[in-house]
């Protein structure tokens, strides 16, 4: 993944949108087909009836791989579209950093 993840759109002074590369948006994707894979598969197993402690380690392995996901998407933000803003004298941004920072480790 690229450094950066900037581009950052304000449409209508509030919806905003983010262009991503090709190489990003691919990785982030496949981040999350895969996860909704794995979900699918916790889906089988509690519909089978598996046993309590695989079903899990199952969910664990599903927590740990969005947690992955939350890193590098955070990274992405922080490098790319918070450092951007920081620039472009939108220190405001640090305060929407701290918010998301907040929710993230509750």
């Amino acid at each position: 993944m690229s450094n950066g993840c900037c581009g950052t759109e304000y449409i209508n002074g509030e919806e905003r949108h983010k262009k991503r590369s090709e190489e990003d948006k691919k990785d982030l994707l496949t981040r999350l087909k895969r996860i909704e894979g794995q979900v699918r598969g916790v889906q089988r197993m509690v519909e089978e009836d598996k046993y309590c402690p695989d079903i899990l380690v199952q969910v664990s392995a599903i927590t740990s791989a969005l947690g992955a996901f939350n890193k590098i998407l955070l990274n992405c933000h922080i490098k790319g579209c918070v450092a951007e803003d920081i620039k472009n004298g939108h220190e405001e941004t640090i305060d929407e950093l701290c918010e998301v920072l907040k929710k993230l480790m509750k």
